[in-house]
């Protein structure tokens, strides 16, 4: 496998196939690089470099009991850009990944971003607050941390029906899907998962959104019910410079997976125009 040692010692797992531009993919709570299959085959296919690394404490990476937040997240992208070196990259993430991808960019990316796609993202801030009144309430993710610290394995059986809209009516349930989700959670460690629910739901990327120069297209799903579309790209667009907004009607918060001929050709157009 290949790995990196970040400066705590850490052990970051990546994949980094092909040549060409670079694509740098950033997974979702509390996933794997593997949540991106459909996109690395299609643009490796499509003449592209594409990197996709597990995040602390998930997948292959180390279950690390510290640093399971932003500014972590963010040195660890850092460091494996660096020791990949990388440049003129496109960076895309995925729901915790696409804050990730946004702080990343804000502070290490000058020079070594091209262009940043936020899909499914948890930006600006999720938590409801003073500053954010419509935001989510604290004892959702609260929940959701009793949850993953006491009652993981069932829990994450159970949030694939929101997470891919198999919970609508009409939907077609695809258990495989289902069944890989779940393989993927319980690959990564547990205090790691517990930690990132305060990671991707307390931090505040507005000024992150505020300062970044370069192309950043948001992508949502209007029937997203893990990350509410008011609450994220509704409201990232407009902190954005050079923003441009995708919403998808009827679409889930899994739509990478789920609609990913669609996701990938509109990401395609965006990186090549």
């Amino acid at each position: 496998m290949a790995t990196i040692k970040v400066k705590d010692g850490t052990e970051i797992f990546y994949k980094d196939w092909g040549t060409g531009q670079p694509i740098v993919f950033h997974h979702g709570w509390p996933l794997s690089s593997d949540d991106w299959d459909a996109q690395m085959m299609f643009f490796l296919q499509h003449g592209f470099r594409v990197i996709a690394h597990d995040r602390r404490g998930h997948g292959r990476s180390s279950q690390t009991a510290t640093g399971n937040e932003m500014d972590t997240y963010a040195a660890d992208v850092a460091e494996l850009v660096k020791a990949l070196d990388l440049k003129d990259a496109i960076h895309v993430g995925h729901s915790t990944g696409g804050g990730e991808v946004i702080h990343y960019a804000a502070k290490y990316g000058k020079g070594r971003v091209a262009k940043a796609v936020l899909i499914s993202a948890v930006p600006p801030v999720m938590v409801q607050s003073a500053t954010n009144p419509d935001g989510v309430p604290i004892a959702v993710f609260d929940d959701i941390r009793q949850n993953t610290g006491f009652n993981r394995q069932q829990f994450y059986h159970d949030l694939t029906m929101p997470f891919y809209g198999y919970n609508r009516p009409g939907a077609k349930i695809v258990e495989g899907i289902r069944d890989n989700w779940w393989r993927q959670g319980m690959m990564g460690g547990i205090k790691a998962h517990y930690d990132c629910v305060k990671a991707f739901s307390e931090t505040d990327f507005t000024d992150d959104l505020k300062t970044v120069d370069i192309p950043v297209l948001v992508m949502h799903g209007e029937d997203d019910q893990i990350v509410p579309f008011a609450n994220s790209a509704a409201k990232s667009i407009k902190l954005l410079k050079k923003g441009k907004l995708i919403a998808y009607p009827g679409f889930p918060h899994g739509m990478p997976t789920t609609e990913a001929a669609t996701i990938n050709a509109d990401l395609l157009a965006f990186i090549k125009g």
